[in-house]
């Protein structure tokens, strides 16, 4: 061997590990199969996808991996990734199954320069309100006080200080809709980069009595969130590595709910750290009044959408924003579905509808086929999810297949199951088979759908659409309907067991001092 190459740095060994899911407390659980739908890569099958140039990973990993690669010499070593839809707690059994894994996986990797974490932060199990915080405890307790630990969450994580205490970087996602993702991987690479050079850090949080509803968690020009978040990031620079400043998500209620400001240090600065993050605390809680959006009644919407399919109409779109499943809603509540119907509303396009009987049905008659939908038949909760029959006609097929090309799942491998579009008279509904929001318009693509032709965009989604079809209709023409659902937003609606309170906005006398 010559000189040089006995002077080259040696490849950092980084872990690579992830569990990621947004849990509503009041959503059927979630199971192993939940996973699997979405995905569960143990090893070698997770080394392969890594390597992929669109895998199936979220683009916070696959931003990581990329990063990497450019910032020096490294070798990943793959354990587990376990990601799935927003759903209900998570039974406990698979959550510690892939926990063992994890660790035992850790245990037989040997050393480690530093260990990075896909993560959603608002996890659930049936027995457990803290997953994430105890995934990283467990591993934290393997690798030891000193090699670095980087997480990349969701905006809207409900933090822990079991979470922040384990970590030597938190990483949260600053745009909503969530189109960073990529970013704050490589952001993540350059902090590790940064922390294994100056040793592992540390993260300070400060939480306030603040749940915000995810309508009012929008970061658009003008916005509280906004507004906020570019306040945070004014503040990074010298010790400070990183600001996050998290809405958190109510819906899972427990007790680690409320909004979160998380700062991350180097060199041991916790003092600094946790100076900035009381500072940024007061100053959200001086906007907490702006963390309050009313919602459009249910006839007003209805009435918008006769208008805009008439001639002269203008584009609009109309989010069910209760049955979201990007919250845990079962994307399957026919409210908004019916009463377009009703109306005689003319042009309206409802995705994405989650029904794989349906879907089943369609693809066994074929493309033209005119039968009756029963949408529903086989709900198991009429109250959350009635059925309703009516004509349709198949219009298109799909095996639900798509890589995003805009918005939240851009360039990452994606599939909705046997996939149909029925035509029901004015109305036309994309049914899919595995349960999602409407976040790309490629979900659309494989279906034919041609926007031109489409007067009223009906979504089945909170707030991610907002990016996939950016430039359909102007932001006056969003409309976000009060229907029912499991991710209302209407929290005062909502029987609380864990949440702490008081808490604002549901106690408005609330006082405050970090």
């Amino acid at each position: 061997m010559n000189a040089a190459a006995s002077l080259a740095p040696r490849p950092l060994r980084v872990g690579v590990c992830g569990f990621f899911i947004e849990c509503n407390r009041w959503s059927p659980l979630s199971t192993a199969d939940s996973f699997f739908a979405g995905m569960d890569l143990a090893g070698d099958a997770l080394q392969a996808e890594l390597r992929r140039e669109q895998p199936r990973t979220l683009p916070d990993t696959a931003g990581f991996v990329a990063a990497m690669n450019r910032l020096g010499p490294w070798e990943p070593v793959a354990l587990r990734l376990a990601a799935a839809q927003p759903g209900g707690p998570v039974m406990h059994s698979y959550f510690e199954s892939v926990a063992r894994d994890i660790e035992a996986r850790l245990l037989a990797a040997g050393p480690l320069d530093a260990v990075f974490i896909s993560s959603h932060g608002a996890a659930l199990t049936t027995e457990c309100d803290d997953p994430d915080g105890e995934l990283f405890e467990r591993i934290r307790a393997i690798v030891g006080p000193n090699v670095p630990v980087v997480a990349v969450l969701d905006l809207h994580t409900n933090v822990s200080s079991r979470m922040t205490d384990a970590l030597s970087a938190f990483v949260a996602y600053r745009t909503n809709p969530h189109t960073d993702l990529r970013e704050r991987g490589e952001e993540a690479a350059q902090l590790l980069y940064t922390l294994v050079a100056h040793g592992p850090g540390v993260v300070e949080l400060v939480k306030l009595p603040l749940v915000p509803p995810a309508t009012t968690q929008l970061v658009r020009p003008g916005s509280p969130y906004a507004d906020l978040i570019a306040l945070g990031q004014t503040q990074a620079g010298g010790s400070i590595l990183n600001v996050s400043l998290c809405g958190g998500f109510a819906l899972a209620d427990c007790a680690k709910c409320g909004f979160s400001v998380v700062v991350t240090a180097q060199d041991g600065n916790r003092a600094a750290a946790r100076a900035l993050a009381t500072e940024l605390a007061r100053a959200v809680w001086q906007q907490r009044h702006r963390f309050v959006s009313p919602l459009t009644p249910l006839p007003d919407a209805v009435r918008a959408a006769v208008l805009a399919g008439r001639p002269g109409g203008q584009p609009l779109i109309l989010a069910d924003v209760a049955d979201n499943p990007g919250g845990g809603g079962g994307g399957n509540t026919v409210t908004l579905l019916l009463a377009l119907l009703s109306s005689g509303a003319q042009g309206v396009l409802l995705g994405v509808f989650t029904d794989a009987a349906l879907a089943s049905e369609a693809h066994a008659r074929g493309v033209g086929a005119e039968f009756t939908a029963h949408f529903n038949r086989d709900s198991t909760d009429p109250v959350i999810a009635p059925s309703l029959s009516h004509p349709a006609r198949v219009l298109t097929l799909s095996d639900g297949r798509f890589v995003g090309r805009q918005g939240m799942v851009s360039g990452s491998q994606q599939t909705m199951g046997h996939s149909a579009l029925l035509d029901l008279g004015g109305v036309r509904v994309a049914v899919i088979s595995q349960r999602q929001q409407l976040i790309d318009p490629a979900q659309l693509d494989v279906l034919g759908v041609d926007l031109g032709t489409v007067c009223t965009l009906a979504v089945k989604s909170r707030g991610h659409f907002r990016a996939a079809f950016e430039g359909f209709a102007p932001p006056d023409r969003i409309l976000e309907v009060d229907c029912p659902g499991l991710t209302t937003p209407n929290l005062a609606t909502l029987a609380w067991t864990r949440l702490p309170r008081p808490i604002f906005p549901l106690d408005q006398d609330l006082t405050w001092t970090p």
